[in-house]
């Protein structure tokens, strides 16, 4: 895969399940349904091509300790957000209606350690460690500050409301781009000072 097209791709699926989350709201309930599935599954999607973005962003970033514990977080934090958008997914299926849903859904919650990791730390982890990285590139000088600023907006604005995911969506496209055209070229590497000449 050609590394540049994660970076589209993955804010583009995501801008899709933002979109196709408020369509599946219009008549007053989400799921289960149509909409409520090839939504999940567009973000799956993303999170998917996160795994490419994270170890290419580490890679810009020189492949250093606080580079690889950020791009780890993020993928720790992706897998709880896929695990996430699969019980979803799988409640979708099972669930005959709206109403079904929110009793399969407490059902799933109620286990011991599954709300916490799945629910809130997941998403939170994937957020810290896809603004780590990119705040980190920013230090280095490999993208301005406004990147990171992006991704920032895109990390908070579903936690204001879920239906600004598009907009955040369209951040996250924004802020990749310098991304992308960097994928495929070489880190620049600072040569080392050379040693003083004792006399």
């Amino acid at each position: 895969m050609n590394p540049r097209v994660p970076f589209i791709a993955a804010p583009l699926l995501v801008l899709a399940y933002g979109v196709i989350r408020i369509i599946d709201g219009l008549d007053g309930s989400r799921g289960p349904g149509p909409a409520w599935t090839t939504g999940h599954l567009a973000f799956i999607a993303a999170l998917v091509l996160f795994v490419p973005i994270f170890w290419q962003m580490r890679r810009m970033a020189g492949r250093d300790t606080i580079a690889t514990v950020s791009a780890v977080t993020g993928l720790a934090g992706g897998a709880a957000f896929l695990a996430q958008f699969t019980i979803d997914i799988v409640v979708g299926f099972m669930a005959a209606d709206h109403a079904a849903m929110g009793v399969l859904f407490d059902r799933v919650q109620s286990v011991p350690g599954v709300s916490p990791v799945v629910y809130v730390a997941g998403p939170a982890l994937f957020c810290v460690g896809q603004l780590a990285l990119a705040v980190r590139l920013a230090l280095l000088g490999r993208v301005k500050a406004w990147v990171p600023a992006l991704v920032l907006a895109y990390s908070l604005l579903p936690f204001i409301d879920k239906d600004l995911i598009p907009l955040g969506a369209v951040c996250l496209l924004v802020s990749f781009i310098p991304l992308a055209r960097q994928a495929a070229a070489p880190v620049p590497v600072t040569a080392p000072a050379s040693a003083p000449v004792r006399a």
